[in-house]
């Protein structure tokens, strides 16, 4: 058993959770400890952290500290949210913090502070039977949200919107002051987002699930539900919301049993979470009780090898690539092939490439979606694919990751670029992968020119200075041996082996 610590500093609070992590019983919060700070707030207004927030902020981690010492804690991980990414002093504020606090502090990208948020979500015991139908993950923050959808098991779509709380309430600052109530402006807001959001994605899914995580959310289950329960219906969960709109903050907070009366957040959220619930018509609402302080300890739990996950996380990755594939009209039957035979490639060269499990998931990535620019244009698609990519929120692939499949797409097609210009983007490792990965995905792709998948029972094996690609076909090839051979040069450069097609034809 080990003893772990959670720290997350967000917009409007930085809170500290204590959990043992066991093989047998997972990870198990002991102690949950919050304070209030309006990062979000100063970071919005004035773009830094200037050095009374600064104070504050130590003081609370310092506070932290010996809390972690006192529980003589294994580990821990501190992560500071996305508010932290707009700052100008970014820099400057976490060394500060670290030498203050001797606690670093690690701010991650959108994406990963969302897989994160959503592995909290993904290890509870229900999570696998309701993704089996339509079931919308929605992680609701200060700044933004995501929503994250499932259909038959499998997920179908990220995405990530502007619709945050105190984002909200900061553009509406003034009109909140102005009128006794603001929740019809609060709205109006929110509509016009999700409104396209449904016109886009919601035509052919149908939600039966909507699972919430978030600020108060727990606070307004226990006023729908008194009994406990995690879960309502969704029409009981927004008539009872409705019932707190024509209310103020305070009297919410004191209706909610809430320490806090004067939040001004509590609006917003409560107007946010109504309208998602009403406008994806689901059967029933769900509130795990879980946060990111949660998935960071799942997380670090899972990497350390003390507990496996139910979920398959990586499939998440390939079935949100698959339809993201379908949504820039990509021709399925090439990409099953192609994402089997780079597959193939990739596995008979594990001592060539060096490159491990997670690397071979990218490629297959990839491979999904090397295609989807033709959708925007047939003369610029891997100028195009690179950027659908880029904008695309795919759950489980961290920035860099992304960065790696829509450059590994963009040269399967393009000479590769010298390091030195993309070192702003990759890293020299990253740089590498691209490298192996669009290799290995140019000299696939090369195999299955037509389109027709002509091979059948391929296999592939390193032979001396040599990689054998050894095919059954009973079709003619030529096309497909000549632009093979085009690709091989890059190939040999890469690797040092020089591929080649050894064909066993087939007459009918």
């Amino acid at each position: 058993m080990k003893v772990f610590a959670a720290i997350y500093i967000g917009s409007y609070e930085a809170s500290l959770k204590i959990f043992e992590i066991a093989a047998k019983k997972g990870a198990r919060e002991i102690d949950h400890v919050r304070a209030r700070v309006e990062i979000g707030k100063e970071s919005y207004q004035k773009g830094y952290i200037g050095h009374e927030l600064l104070e504050e902020i130590s003081g609370i981690l310092s506070g932290y500290r010996k809390i972690m010492e006192g529980y003589r804690t294994d580990d821990y991980m501190a992560y500071a949210g996305g508010m932290f990414k707009g700052i100008k002093n970014e820099l400057f504020v976490l060394d500060q913090l670290f030498i203050r606090t001797g606690i670093r502090i690690q701010v991650p990208s959108n994406s990963e502070r969302r897989f994160i948020s959503y592995k909290s979500v993904a290890f509870q015991p229900e999570f696998e039977e309701m993704i089996k139908q339509g079931t919308a993950v929605i992680d609701v923050g200060g700044g933004s949200l995501q929503m994250t959808l499932f259909s038959g098991g499998k997920a179908a779509l990220t995405q990530h919107m502007g619709l945050g709380s105190m984002r909200l309430r900061e553009k509406l600052s003034s009109v909140e002051h102005a009128v006794t109530h603001y929740e019809t402006q609060l709205e109006e807001m929110v509509n016009k987002e999700l409104e396209v959001f449904k016109a886009m994605y919601l035509k052919e899914l149908q939600m039966k699930y909507v699972i919430f995580t978030g600020e108060y959310i727990m606070e307004l289950m226990k006023k729908v539900e008194k009994k406990g329960n995690r879960i309502v219906s969704s029409e009981k969960f927004v008539k009872a919301m409705r019932k707190l709109y024509r209310k103020n903050a305070r009297q919410i907070a004191a209706e909610l049993d809430m320490p806090n009366e004067n939040d001004p957040l509590l609006v917003p959220y409560i107007v946010i979470y109504t309208r998602i619930a009403e406008e994806f018509n689901a059967e029933e609402i769900w509130a795990p009780g879980v946060s990111v302080s949660d998935g960071m300890a799942y997380d670090y739990a899972e990497k350390n090898r003390m507990i496996k996950p139910a979920h398959e996380f990586d499939e998440d990755i390939l079935s949100a690539a698959r339809q993201l594939s379908k949504r820039f009209a990509g021709f399925s039957p090439h990409i099953e092939a192609l994402s089997k035979m780079s597959a193939l490639i990739f596995d008979a060269m594990k001592k060539a490439h060096g490159l491990g499990k997670r690397e071979r998931l990218l490629l297959q990535t990839a491979a999904i979606l090397h295609d989807c620019g033709k959708y925007v244009s047939l003369a610029n698609a891997p100028e195009c694919a690179y950027h659908i990519i880029m904008e695309s929120e795919i759950i489980g692939l961290a920035h860099l990751e992304r960065e790696i499949v829509a450059c590994t797409v963009l040269y399967n097609t393009y000479p590769l670029a010298d390091y030195d210009k993309l070192s702003d983007r990759l890293d020299e490792k990253s740089y590498m992968t691209v490298a192996k990965l669009a290799a290995i995905l140019r000299v696939s792709n090369a195999m299955d020119r037509s389109h027709k998948q002509k091979f059948k029972n391929v296999k592939a094996a390193v032979r001396g200075k040599q990689l054998v690609i050894t095919i059954v076909t009973r079709d003619d090839i030529t096309l497909e041996k000549e632009l093979f051979a085009s690709k091989a040069e890059f190939f040999e450069r890469v690797f040092g082996l020089k591929p080649e097609i050894r064909e066993k034809r087939v007459f009918s």
